[in-house]
């Protein structure tokens, strides 16, 4: 294993929970505004995942007050400080864009079962 692989192997995390996209996650990220920090929660749909080693992505929608909003998150990145699974959903492809194009009760994903 060359050096920068070895390097890019300690830095990554294997904390986060295993989910696919469908699922619902909670994600804690911190906020620094100024000297103050905080953290943020952003809850949604997992539309996206780019699996892989340090460039590992994770993209999540959700609807705040009726307009869309999509987030994409560096799962090893320091920013991001836990990320929970709230749900599993059941779909049949692994990018959900098609979602961007409906509304309300179209745009549900069905609860997937884990026996």
């Amino acid at each position: 294993m060359n050096a920068i692989a070895q390097i890019e192997q300690e830095q990554m995390r294997h904390d986060h929970p295993e989910f696919r996209p469908g699922d619902s996650v909670k994600v804690h990220f911190r906020i620094i505004e100024g000297t103050k920090e905080r953290l943020q929660v952003f809850q949604g749909v997992v539309i996206r995942r780019r699996r892989g080693t340090m460039g590992a992505s994770v993209t999540v929608r959700k609807v705040s007050h009726g307009v869309g909003v999509e987030k994409t998150f560096a799962l090893h990145s320091p920013q991001v400080e836990k990320i929970e699974l709230v749900s599993h959903g059941r779909v049949r492809r692994s990018r959900l864009y098609y979602l961007r194009n409906l509304r309300g009760k179209a745009a549900r994903i069905r609860e997937r079962d884990l026996n």
